[in-house]
């Protein structure tokens, strides 16, 4: 959903290709457009979007557009709203979404807030997903048109008040497009490698960040096997994640899993592929786009940004599987479909 013409639009640049081209396709559509780039983090980081390099592509994109371009400093906000919760997320022995809380309390929390109260009618980024209205003033968040590229899962912790004021114009294109697009526009961007990687953590030093704020998560702990036998010591929870395979350091004549992370214990368990599986997983903070489904409900059910999703059922706080799927990391979303509509989501729990 591109809105109405000639809305007043705040494009949240990051100095990347889809950001760009999404700015480059509300100004073609009509609409009063500025760009803002966030200043999230201040600390050492060498990836994601929060380098002086990409503030000065998303500046210099601007201008090749003839839009104005700000530059708002959240980090107080990002620091407590996703930092803060990574960290403590690591020390209780999950796995969180950093990248989730940004959208959620970030993009479109601080920064939608801000961008109305500046007068903007909404906010647009360039994640590619889809924004539809409906009937009687709802709203449907959808996947994106290129089904390798979609990011409806990391949206979808928003709710109709949101997508509301929300714009995603690359959701309709593919990535070639988007690039095709870029190029065609003469923008710096067009054929800038994408950023995977955590904003805020250097490659390689996730183990050393957290050594530094939660000195808990990496002090040694036993290693055990499902039937609680010891084979094994470790050097911090922080490392490992519930379906690790690598970096176990238990010798053994077949594949190890990590099973379970237990903090309290600073204990890791390991099995084999047939302990992973599981019929259910139990869910904390569920949220849902629009009213939530009856008890039961059949779903589609995603678990990784770009994993497959499984059909299950949605009963309370739990969803059930129709087949035994791989366990879910504690701390991950899980994110509910119908189709290709995102219905809602939950955040995985150890329960």
């Amino acid at each position: 959903m591109s809105g109405a013409h000639g809305e007043r639009v705040l494009v949240a640049m990051s100095g990347g290709v889809d950001s760009s081209v999404a700015a480059a396709t509300l100004r073609d559509e009509g609409h009063d457009v500025a760009g803002v780039t966030l200043r999230l983090w201040g600390g050492e980081s060498d990836s994601g979007c929060c380098s002086v390099s990409d503030v000065e592509d998303a500046r210099r994109v601007a201008a090749q557009l003839g839009i104005p371009h700000h530059v708002f400093n959240l980090a107080d906000d990002f620091e407590a709203a996703v930092v803060g919760p990574y960290v403590e997320s690591y020390a209780a022995g999950e796995t969180p979404n950093p990248c989730v809380e940004c959208n959620r309390a970030i993009k479109f929390g601080r920064l939608l807030e801000r961008a109305v109260a500046l007068g903007f009618d909404a906010v647009a980024t360039g994640h590619h997903a889809r924004v539809e209205a409906g009937p009687e003033g709802r709203f449907r968040l959808l996947r994106g048109a290129d089904a390798a590229k979609d990011q409806s899962y990391v949206l979808a912790v928003l709710g109709r008040h949101e997508l509301a004021r929300t714009r995603l114009p690359v959701g309709r294109m593919t990535k070639a497009e988007v690039r095709s697009r870029a190029a065609a526009l003469g923008l710096r961007t067009a054929a800038k490698p994408e950023s995977m990687d955590v904003c805020f953590v250097e490659r390689g030093r996730r183990v050393e960040f957290l050594a530094g704020r939660a000195p808990g998560s990496v002090a040694p702990g036993p290693v055990v096997d499902r039937a609680g036998r010891r084979v094994g010591r470790h050097g911090g929870v922080a490392r490992f994640t519930v379906g690790q395979r690598r970096g176990v350091g238990v010798a053994a004549g077949e594949r190890r899993y990590v099973v379970d992370v237990d903090a309290a214990t600073a204990t890791v368990t390991i099995g084999d592929h047939d302990d992973l599986l599981c019929d259910s997983v139990a869910l904390r903070s569920l949220t849902f786009v629009d009213t939530p489904p009856p008890p039961g409900a059949r779903i589609a059910v995603q678990s990784r940004a770009h994993g497959a999703a499984a059909p299950g059922r949605l009963v309370g706080d739990r969803v059930h599987f129709d087949q035994p799927q791989v366990r879910v990391a504690p701390g991950q979303l899980v994110a509910f479909y119908d189709g290709d509509e995102v219905i809602g989501s939950g955040t995985a729990t150890r329960a």
